[in-house]
C-alpha cells in the first residue's frame, strides 16, 4: 500500500463466465459496497461481463490492489442468498465444472439486475373540470368509481373511449396529478383458499401428510407415486398451499414446455392466479421481469423447466419435481447435471422439503424410497375410482399389418369401434418425420448426414431430409445422387407422418391431428392442438412422446402403441426402465374420466419382461427385477458412473487424446475404466467422438478420481475437447 487512494481499495473475489477453476480478483473502490452474493459488472479482456461476488479462497495469495482492474458497477439488486452460493459451489464440484459457468446459469438475465423503472401515471385530485364535455364526463364517471386508483394515461383513455388529449387537458386543469406507479407484479398472488378441492380417501390422507411435511420447515425428500389419473397434481397442490401460507416461495419443475400451459391453467383453478412461468420459449422481457421479481421475493410460485432451478429465490421453502423420472431433466451442454438430483441437493442446502412426483419413478428414486431414505406416499387408484385401461399385447408375428403398412388389423378394428362410439383414439410412435431412412432400390445408396453418423430422416410434409442431431437438411431429390436413377428412392420404416398417411387411408373421414416437437408453429400451435383434442375436436391423435405425459383428454378411450419394441433395440442399460415408463405413461392417457378404455401394444416380443409388466399391471414386480439386475451389475444406485466424451475435428485426434486420458487413469481397486471406444454416434456436427466410461462402487469418490486422471493427462490441444458427465443418462 503506497498512498491513501490505494488504502481505500478492497480486493474481492468474483465468479465470471469463464472456464477458470477459481474466481478472479478485482478491486472495489471506496465508494462501492459489495459482499458475497452481490452482482457486479467487471471488465474481462476487452468486454464487460456480469459477475458474482463470492467468499475469498482460504489459501488465496494476497494481490497488490494497485495491479487489479476495478469493478465497473455494483448492481442495485438483492444479493444471492448464502445457500444459493453454496449450491453453485456444490454443483461445480460435483459436475467438475468451472464455478463461473455454473454462476452463469444464475445470472442469465443481465438487464434485470437493476430495478424495473416505475411507470408514469395519474391519480384524481378531487378537482372538477371547468367545463364538462361528454368525453370529460365519461372520464369523471370512471374515476368516481375508485377515486384513489392510479391510472396510466393510455389506460384511462382506453377504459373510457376517449383520446389521451382529453386526459392531458384534465391534467392541465389539476383534475389529475402525475405520479409514479411501481412496476406491476408479473403474476398475482396465489390464494390458498381460492379453489380448495374435494379430496377423498387416499388423496386426502396423502395431501395432509405432504402439508405436514412442509409445515416442519426442514429438509426431507418425499416420493409421491400414483397411477396415471390418480390426482397427484391436486394432492401436491396442498403442499404448495401450506408453503404459501408460511410465506415461502415454491418452485415446481416440469420436464416439457408443452406441459407448462396445462399446469398454469390447473394452478389457476386451484389458487385463483397463475404461477410465474420459466422456460426458453418466454419472451426476453418476460424472463427479465420473472427473474427480478423472484429475486425480490414478489413472485411466490414459479413453474418451469430445469433451468428454473437456478433462479435466485430469496425465501424458497419447497421444490416439487413433477414427472421426476423424465430424461428431459438431464442437461448435456456445458454444465452436465440432472435437475432432479440437483433439486434434492438445493433443498438439502436450504433446509426445506422436496417432493418427487411420478406414476413411473426412476429405479434410483424407487429404491431410495423403499430403503427409507425418502418418504414414500402412494396413490394406487384413479380419481373417483375410474378404471385403468385394459392393456393387451398384439403379437405382430401372428397379426401382421397389410403389405407396406405398420398398423395391425387388430389395432385398426379397435380404432374403428372407438370411432363408431364417438370417442377418441391415440396412436403413439416415438419417431418424428415420415421415415427414419431413405435408400435407392437401384444401387442401395443410403442418405446420411454429412456432419453426423446418422441417417437423414424424411419429413414428407416439408419435403425435406433432416438430421435430428445437427439440424442439417436438404430437399428430397428426384433421382439418386449416387447412380442417377429416377423414381427408385424408397422410404424405410415408419415415422408419425407415415402412420398418419396410413391411418387416413383406413379412416378417410376421421379428423386426424399429428403432434410432434418439430411441428411448425412451435409451442403456441401445440397448445391450440392440445386444446382442440381436449374439446373433442379430433377423432384420432398421432404423436410422439410429447403426448405421453401430463395431458388429460376426457374423451380418449383407446391408445395404440405402434412399435412397443423401439426403446429396447439398443445397448442402453436403462432401456428397459425407459420403455416401461414411456409405455405406461402413454397408455395412461386412456379412460381418465372413467369411461371404459383399452391400450394395445404392437410388439414382436410379447414375452419380454417389460411387456409382461405393463400388461399385468405388476409394477412392483418390474421394479424388484430391475433393482435386482442393477445390484448384480453394480449399476446405479449400487455403483457410480461417469462418462468422458472426447471430440475433435479428426478421428485420429479424438482417439489419441482418449488413449492418453486412459493411460493417465490412476490404479484403484474399486474403479474400472472402459474405453476409449468410438461412440455409438461416432460423429456429431462434424466432430468425431470417443467415450471413456468410469465405473466405481457406491463409496467411490469418483470426482477425485476424475480430477487426478485429468490432471495427469496432457491438456487437450488443437480441436480436442473433453466433456465430463457424472451420472450419465445417455450412452450414445
Amino acid at each position: 500500500m503506497v498512498n491513501d487512494s490505494i488504502n481505500k481499495i478492497k480486493t474481492i473475489s468474483i465468479l465470471v463466465p469463464t472456464p477458470s477453476p477459481v474466481p478472479y480478483s478485482y478491486a472495489l473502490r471506496a465508494d462501492q459496497t459489495a459482499g458475497p452474493g452481490s452482482i457486479v459488472q467487471v471488465p474481462l479482456g476487452p468486454r464487460q461481463v456480469s459477475g458474482l461476488v463470492v467468499e475469498d479462497l482460504p489459501d488465496a495469495k494476497p494481490i497488490d490492489p494497485a495491479k487489479l482492474r476495478e469493478v465497473t458497477q455494483v448492481f442495485d439488486c438483492p444479493p444471492i442468498t448464502p445457500d444459493m452460493l453454496r449450491f453453485i459451489d456444490w454443483v461445480a464440484k460435483y459436475t467438475l465444472s468451472a464455478p463461473g459457468m455454473v454462476a452463469r446459469m444464475v445470472l442469465r438475465s443481465p438487464t434485470a439486475f437493476d430495478p424495473e423503472p416505475p411507470t408514469k401515471g395519474i391519480v384524481a385530485t378531487g378537482t372538477q373540470p371547468e367545463r364538462l364535455t361528454d368525453a370529460r364526463r365519461r372520464v369523471m364517471e370512471q374515476v368516481a368509481e375508485e377515486p384513489q386508483m392510479a391510472w396510466t394515461r393510455s389506460g384511462l383513455a382506453h377504459a373510457t373511449g376517449v383520446t389521451t388529449s382529453v386526459i392531458d387537458g384534465l391534467t392541465k386543469q389539476n383534475v389529475f396529478s402525475e405520479i409514479e406507479i411501481p412496476a406491476r407484479p408479473i403474476v398475482a398472488k396465489p390464494d390458498p383458499s381460492f379453489g380448495e378441492p374435494e379430496l377423498i380417501g387416499d388423496q386426502r390422507d396423502v395431501a395432509e401428510g405432504l402439508a405436514a411435511t412442509v409445515s416442519e420447515q426442514k429438509f426431507s425428500v418425499t416420493l409421491l407415486e400414483g397411477v396415471t389419473g390418480s390426482g397427484k397434481t391436486e394432492v401436491y397442490f396442498e403442499a404448495i398451499a401450506a408453503a404459501i401460507n408460511q410465506g415461502k416461495q415454491v418452485l415446481v419443475l416440469l420436464p416439457e414446455i408443452a406441459l407448462t400451459q396445462v399446469f398454469l391453467e390447473r394452478f389457476h383453478d386451484r389458487f385463483g392466479a397463475e404461477p410465474a412461468p420459466w422456460h426458453s420459449d418466454l419472451a426476453p422481457r418476460t424472463r427479465e421481469r420473472v427473474w427480478r421479481q423472484v429475486t425480490e421475493g414478489q413472485v411466490q410460485v414459479v413453474a418451469g423447466a430445469r433451468s428454473a432451478l437456478y433462479l435466485p429465490f430469496q425465501n424458497l421453502g419447497l421444490i416439487i419435481v413433477d414427472e421426476e423420472h423424465d430424461a428431459a431433466y438431464k442437461q448435456e451442454d456445458r454444465v452436465f447435471y440432472n435437475a432432479r438430483d440437483m433439486a434434492v441437493v438445493r433443498a438439502h442446502l436450504g433446509g426445506y422439503p422436496v417432493i418427487l412426483a411420478s406414476a413411473t419413478p426412476s429405479v434410483e428414486t424407487r429404491h431410495n424410497a423403499q430403503e427409507g431414505r425418502y418418504k414414500y406416499e402412494r396413490l394406487d387408484r384413479r380419481y373417483a375410482d375410474a378404471a385403468l385401461p385394459t392393456l393387451k399385447a398384439i403379437d405382430m408375428r401372428k397379426s401382421p399389418p397389410q403389405r407396406g403398412g405398420f398398423i395391425s388389423p387388430a389395432l385398426i378394428e379397435a380404432m374403428q369401434e372407438t370411432l363408431e362410439r364417438g370417442e377418441q383414439s391415440l396412436l403413439f410412435l416415438n419417431r418424428r418425420g415420415y421415415a427414419p431412412l431413405t435408400l435407392c432400390r437401384a444401387c442401395g445408396h443410403r442418405f446420411e448426414c454429412s456432419n453426423c453418423s446418422a441417417w437423414l430422416v424424411e419429413h414428407r410434409f416439408r419435403k425435406q431430409l433432416v438430421c435430428h442431431h445437427c439440424g442439417h437438411n436438404e430437399h428430397v431429390p428426384e433421382s439418386c445422387p449416387e447412380c442417377g436413377t429416377f423414381d427408385h428412392l424408397v422410404a424405410c420404416g415408419p415415422g408419425i407422418e407415415r402412420i398418419a398417411e396410413e391411418t387416413l387411408s383406413h379412416f378417410p373421414d376421421a379428423r386426424i391431428i399429428v403432434l410432434s416437437s418439430d411441428m411448425t408453429g412451435g409451442v403456441k400451435r401445440l397448445r391450440l392442438e392440445m386444446d382442440a383434442i381436449a374439446k373433442g375436436e379430433a377423432d384420432i391423435v398421432i404423436g410422439t412422446q410429447l403426448v405421453a405425459k401430463g395431458h388429460n383428454f376426457p374423451n380418449m378411450t383407446m391408445v395404440g402403441v405402434v412399435d412397443s419394441d423401439l426403446g429396447l433395440a439398443n445397448g442402453d442399460p436403462r432401456a428397459a426402465e425407459r420403455t416401461f415408463q414411456l409405455l405406461s405413461q402413454v397408455t395412461g392417457r386412456a379412460g381418465r374420466t372413467g369411461k371404459k378404455s383399452i391400450g394395445l401394444l404392437q410388439t414382436f416380443q410379447p414375452e419380454h419382461p417389460v411387456m409382461q409388466a405393463i400388461i399385468s399391471g405388476d409394477m412392483d414386480a418390474f421394479y424388484e427385477k430391475q433393482i435386482d439386475e442393477r445390484e448384480r451389475g453394480k449399476m446405479p444406485p449400487f455403483g457410480r458412473l461417469a462418462s468422458l466424451i472426447i471430440s475433435a475435428a479428426t478421428r485420429l485426434e479424438a482417439e489419441q487424446h482418449g488413449r492418453a486420458l486412459r493411460g493417465a487413469a490412476p490404479i484403484a481397486k474399486d474403479v474400472m475404466v472402459l474405453g476409449p471406444a468410438e461412440a455409438p454416434i461416432a460423429m456429431v456436427r462434424g466432430r468425431h467422438r470417443f467415450r471413456i466410461l468410469v465405473h466405481g462402487d457406491p463409496r467411490t469418490n469418483i470426482q477425485a478420481y476424475l480430477r487426478e486422471m485429468i490432471g495427469k493427462a496432457p491438456r487437450p490441444r488443437g480441436s480436442v475437447k473433453v466433456q465430463i458427465d457424472v451420472d450419465p443418462q445417455s450412452f450414445l
